[in-house]
């Protein structure tokens, strides 16, 4: 019973662990989603100024409009590849985190596995020694009879 208590404690061990990556992995993953929604924001913004860059092209720019205007696309193009190393990394972690979590999985249920046997060698255990129970009170039973 001691082994069947401590199994019992490592599996419960293991299911914290587990629910402890699953979380973790989820924030991983949300993380990355975060960051997609933002560069999707910046791309957006992008296009939408540069869009207004041409409507003034066509309507008459000063030069020092269309350098402040350039400067900023610069800027913009920055920030969208700022944001695109911020996903890169976000999706390393998540990976990471996936990793971790498929591990936690595997061992929490090993040592469910390892419960299954121990209460079926139990089960086969407590069987045998009844079915011999049985056949010594059979024999019991006969003898008196004859």
């Amino acid at each position: 019973m001691a082994q069947s208590s401590a199994l019992d404690t490592l599996i419960d061990l293991a299911q914290r662990e587990s629910d402890n990556r699953a979380k973790r992995l989820g924030a991983a993953l949300k993380a990355v989603e975060d960051g997609e929604q933002k560069l999707q924001m910046l791309n957006g913004y992008r296009d939408d100024y540069a869009r207004k860059l041409d409507a003034a092209q066509q309507a008459g720019i000063t030069p020092f409009a269309y350098q402040n205007f350039m400067a900023f696309m610069g800027k913009l193009e920055t920030a969208i590849n700022g944001q695109k190393e911020v996903i890169k990394h976000a999706e390393f972690k998540a990976e990471m985190e996936r990793k971790a979590w498929q591990e936690s999985e595997r061992k929490r249920l090993s040592y469910r596995t390892l419960t299954e046997r121990a209460a079926a060698q139990k089960l086969a255990i407590d069987n045998k020694r009844d079915q011999k129970m049985m056949d010594d009170f059979a024999a019991r039973s006969a003898r008196r009879s004859s």
